[in-house]
């Protein structure tokens, strides 16, 4: 099964589409390994939830963006939802609960093949004493002796059973129709509501670093699982938060463990939907174990922030477990590892506590004012101007390359294109950026710089 396998009836939304007002959300709930995420990628119409042939791959409530026949509403999917369950499973369970709590709707999705099951019947109880307007998939209905069986589940009393293939895309337009006529209509947007969505912030790090643990602190709730056992993170979970009287739209992603090529099954996905929520992120928010050395998984995941040319802040988590002893080497990890990102923000966090975590968010607003600086023609030319003067480029095989001309065609990051009459050395470019930074800023971004090479003109 490829992503594109779908019924030309599902229709999904851009990642990076921002919905222009409130919009109604709809929580995709039931047992274990009923095929929950593989029918949210079918009404997102990409891979994005977790599928995996086990239970207990999604761990976590994860909100998606969708739409069907115009109108939009956001997708809460959730963790296998068994009454029984203990210890991490349990936790599961409870961010099922809250999830029916705060929706406008539920998806209750049953396995058709199976029947009804004791594990069906308490859910169901749970979501009669919710009041929310309940839609019943009958799943994994793949052909017409199966949607015979299909109607059994008239017995759980929530009306008519929906038969779709969640994996073939069987019966999507019925059930989404009747998915919409649950869903509220969205209210009208108030006058002068200013369109664009909350500011994109990815938490990105190793596994058991914090990440989650941070997320819950400035969420004010427990909003993703969190547990000792390294990797509890899959999916990347989407969180609204209001943090400085501002609204901002977090990140939470799995721990990426190893290079993608080396990762298998779930985590093969997860590193790969990682990457994602960096490119649909403006700041990346890595976060590192104040305690231990600065690896090179770290290193790598910097790389693959500055690659996407997102602005960058950096939190040093636990940093109430940490000596005199260690914050001196630490210092000097800090010089050698992470001496290609020095301009970006850094922050010491304790996100068990909630220690010093006010901190960022003028962290993320310094890297975002970075990120979206632009410098006039004019002040870039005279700036470039001055520095050649000063410090002009070396004599390389009896040539020396000249800035003839520089403009800052974009922001987000800054990029500049630089016009020379021959190719700069790396090192004058790095030179260059390091002089850009002390003289406009740019703080917790990335620079771009690309030479255009005049062309000697043939007599």
């Amino acid at each position: 099964m490829t992503e594109h396998d779908a019924d030309t009836d599902w229709v999904g939304t851009d990642a990076e589409d921002e919905p222009t007002g409130p919009v109604p959300v709809l929580a995709v709930v039931g047992r274990p390994n009923v095929g929950k995420s593989t029918l949210v990628n079918r009404i997102i119409g990409r891979r994005e939830a977790v599928v995996e042939d086990r239970p207990g791959v999604t761990r976590d409530r994860v909100s998606y963006d969708a739409d069907w026949s115009g109108r939009a509403f956001t997708l809460v999917d959730t963790g296998g939802w068994d009454p029984d369950a203990r210890g991490l499973a349990e936790r599961i369970a409870a961010q099922a609960e809250i999830a029916v709590s705060l929706a406008d709707a539920v998806l209750f999705v049953v396995d058709a093949t199976i029947g009804i099951t004791d594990a069906d019947e308490a859910v169901v109880k749970v979501l009669r004493r919710s009041g929310k307007p309940v839609v019943l998939a009958a799943n994994k209905v793949d052909d017409q002796r199966t949607e015979a069986e299909a109607a059994s589940l008239w017995n759980l009393g929530l009306g008519e059973p929906y038969p779709v293939s969640a994996l073939h895309g069987r019966g999507s337009g019925d059930l989404l129709d009747a998915v919409l006529a649950a869903l509220p209509e969205p209210p009208p947007l108030p006058e002068g509501t200013a369109i664009g969505g909350p500011r994109r912030i990815a938490i990105v790090g190793r596994p058991n670093v914090g990440k989650s643990s941070l997320l819950n602190k400035l969420a004010g709730s427990e909003r993703v699982v969190v547990d000792n056992v390294a990797g509890t993170t899959v999916d990347p979970v989407d969180e609204l938060v209001e943090l400085g009287g501002r609204t901002w739209r977090f990140i939470d992603t799995a721990g990426i463990r190893k290079r993608v090529k080396e990762a298998s099954g779930h985590e093969y996905y997860a590193s790969l939907r990682t990457t994602t929520a960096i490119d649909r992120a403006e700041v990346a928010v890595l976060v590192l174990d104040a305690e231990q050395s600065i690896a090179e998984q770290d290193v790598r995941i910097l790389q693959t922030v500055r690659e996407a040319g997102r602005a960058l802040v950096i939190a040093f988590n636990k940093w109430d477990l940490v000596d005199e002893e260690r914050r001196y080497y630490l210092e000097r990890e800090i010089e050698r590892e992470l001496v290609q990102v020095q301009w970006a923000p850094r922050i010491n966090v304790t996100a068990r506590t909630g220690w010093h975590i006010d901190r960022l968010v003028p962290a993320l607003d310094k890297a975002l004012e970075g990120w979206e600086t632009r410098i006039g023609t004019g002040a870039l030319n005279t700036f470039l101007g001055r520095l050649v003067s000063e410090h002009p480029h070396p004599v390389r095989s009896g040539k020396q390359p000249k800035i003839l001309f520089g403009t800052q065609p974009t922001t987000a990051p800054p990029t500049f294109i630089l016009f020379t009459s021959g190719r700069l050395d790396a090192s004058y470019e790095r030179f260059i950026e390091r002089r850009l930074r002390e003289q406009f800023g740019f703080v917790g971004t990335p620079i771009v710089l690309q030479q255009r090479v005049r062309e000697k003109r043939k007599r």
